[in-house]
């Protein structure tokens, strides 16, 4: 699997805007193979991930997702484990080591499927330190009808706010009420099948409905500074490890993926 190398003006944007747009980092063989083992990871009854929407409630109107894929899943794990994306977040970031968290399958089902309402993913995580992110690679094309991305420039430099209920709708105006995002336009980023965007965990985003008749597939992946610290926030990965509050997020469900050289 091949290096994927930035440029200056792709770092300095994402680190300007917090998130950015990556054209093409799977190759049209790869993301058929990436589509098998999804489908396969999701309609399988292994019991190492972590299924999320096995209650099939309200969340599964959001999302159909399995945490920690690569567990059940040796192909899948090949691209949850993939140098390619992690060289690219160790880049964006600028840290001298970048360490896996954990991966997401996502499916937004068709029918009745609602929107991923606005939210930052920090808040979620377990973490001490900003500057985690995520890679999101759409394994379908996608856009307005099928759940796209959308992000406000920018809100990243806004700060840590509490954490959303994502089966709740979220009004963007009063979420960014009096902080530096307030007034900014959201950005609608459209993808082809094989490419991906990197958010970092503090930026707003949001995912439309998908109204088509095909469950949209997406795979997400979060990554964190090597050394980032767990601060002992309840959370369905860390929990079963042992973690100590204060030391970093590491041991074998972590690995550090890349490495300046």
């Amino acid at each position: 699997m091949s290096y994927y190398l930035l440029t200056d003006e792709q770092i300095a944007f994402y680190r300007e805007h917090g998130f950015i747009q990556l054209d093409n980092i799977l190759s049209p063989d790869e993301v058929l193979e990436l589509q098998q083992y999804m489908d396969e990871l999701m309609s399988s009854s292994g019991d190492r991930a972590v299924d999320n929407s096995a209650s099939r409630g309200a969340y599964y109107r959001v999302l159909n997702q399995r945490v920690n894929g690569w567990r059940d899943h040796g192909g899948y794990s090949r691209y949850a484990f993939h140098h390619r994306f992690a060289e690219a977040a160790r880049q964006l970031t600028g840290t001298q080591g970048i360490a896996f968290f954990h991966d997401h399958a996502l499916l937004k089902m068709p029918g009745d499927s609602q929107p991923t309402p606005w939210h930052q993913d920090f808040p979620y995580w377990p973490m001490n330190e900003p500057g985690a992110l995520s890679i999101w690679v759409a394994l379908d094309d996608v856009d307005e009808n099928n759940g796209c991305m959308r992000f406000v420039p920018g809100s990243h430099k806004v700060g840590k706010l509490d954490p959303r209920k994502l089966t709740e709708e979220t009004d963007l105006e009063q979420y960014a009420k009096g902080t530096v995002a307030e007034g900014r336009a959201p950005v609608t980023v459209r993808l082809k099948a094989g490419s991906c965007t990197f958010h970092n965990g503090l930026t707003f985003h949001y995912a439309h409905a998908n109204h088509t008749e095909k469950p949209r597939r997406a795979l997400a992946i979060i990554y964190m500074p090597e050394g980032t610290t767990y601060s002992g926030k309840k959370h369905v990965i860390t929990d079963p490890q042992g973690l100590t509050p204060g030391q970093p997020i590491a041991g074998p469900l972590h690995p550090v993926l890349a490495r300046a050289k």
